[in-house]
C-alpha cells in the first residue's frame, strides 16, 4: 500500500446509472469493485439536484463500504442530517452553491472560521474526520487549523491546468501548503482533475499527502483500460 491513499469518486458511474433511470452501472457493485481491484477509499459527493449521488445511496454505500468512505458536499442542514444519520469516516466540507457544475472553489477559512468551528465541532460529535475544502493557500491551511478541523483537501484544479503549461513550478503553492500543514499539525488530502499524466508529479511535490480524490479522470480512464487496471495504474502513480 502507498503512504497516499487513493479514494475513488463514483459520482461520475451515478451520473451514467441516473441518465436510464435504472440500475445499470449498479452503483453499489461499482464501490465493492472498487475496493476489491485496490481501491484504498470510497468518494461520493451527493449535491442537493441529485443528479448523480442521491441521498438514498448513502446509507447503502454506508453498509457496504470497507475502506474508508468519504462523503463531501455543503453543509445545508439536510446534507449535515445525511452525514449524522450515516457516519462515514471522513465528511469534506466543500463550498458548493448550488447548480454550480463542479467543485472548482474552496472555503475561505479565514473569514468563515467561526462557521466551520461549528459544523467541525457537530461533526466530531459523531466522531467522523472532519477535511476542509480550500484554495492552495497558506493562510486558509492554517485557518482550517484553527477550526479543529483534522484535514483540508487542497483544490488541485489550477495545479491541473498549469501543469500542462509550466510542470515544475505548477505545485509552487501546494508545496507550500504541505509545509504549513506540517507545522500546524493538519493533515493534507488533494483532489480535483488529478489524472495519470499528472499525479505522480503532484505526489513528488507535496510532502506528507495522505489521501487523494479521484473520479472524472479516472473513471474516463476505466473506459480504455478497465476499471481494475485503470485503480493499478493510478496506485503506481502514489508511489
Amino acid at each position: 500500500m502507498s503512504s497516499t491513499r487513493l479514494s475513488v469518486n463514483i459520482n461520475k458511474v451515478a451520473l451514467l446509472r441516473n441518465s436510464r433511470g435504472g440500475n445499470l452501472p449498479d452503483l453499489i457493485q461499482v464501490a465493492r469493485d472498487c475496493e476489491a481491484f485496490g481501491a484504498e477509499g470510497i468518494t461520493v459527493h451527493p449535491r442537493p439536484d441529485e443528479r448523480h449521488i442521491r441521498y438514498s445511496d448513502i446509507p447503502k454505500l454506508k453498509e457496504v463500504v470497507r475502506t474508508e468512505f468519504n462523503i463531501e458536499g455543503n453543509p445545508t442542514e439536510r446534507f449535515l442530517k445525511l452525514v449524522e444519520d450515516n457516519p462515514p469516516h471522513q465528511c469534506t466540507l466543500v463550498p458548493d452553491p448550488p447548480g454550480v457544475l463542479t467543485s472548482d472553489t474552496g472555503y475561505d477559512t479565514v473569514k468563515e472560521r467561526e462557521f466551520l468551528k461549528e459544523v467541525v465541532a457537530r461533526l466530531h460529535e459523531k466522531n467522523i474526520r472532519v477535511s476542509i475544502f480550500i484554495d492552495p493557500d497558506p493562510k486558509f491551511v492554517e485557518g482550517a487549523a484553527e477550526t479543529g478541523a483534522d484535514r483540508v483537501e487542497l483544490y488541485t484544479g489550477n495545479f491541473a491546468a498549469d501543469y500542462l503549461k509550466s510542470p515544475g513550478d505548477s505545485a509552487v503553492m501546494h508545496t507550500k501548503c504541505a509545509s504549513v500543514a506540517a507545522e500546524t499539525g493538519i493533515g493534507l488530502n488533494a483532489g480535483h482533475d488529478l489524472n495519470l499524466d499528472n499525479l505522480a508529479f503532484y505526489k513528488s511535490s507535496v510532502p506528507g499527502l495522505l489521501e487523494v480524490s479521484i473520479g472524472h479522470a479516472l473513471i474516463a480512464d476505466a473506459l480504455y483500460y478497465g476499471l481494475q487496471t485503470t485503480i493499478q495504474l493510478y496506485k503506481y502513480r502514489l508511489k
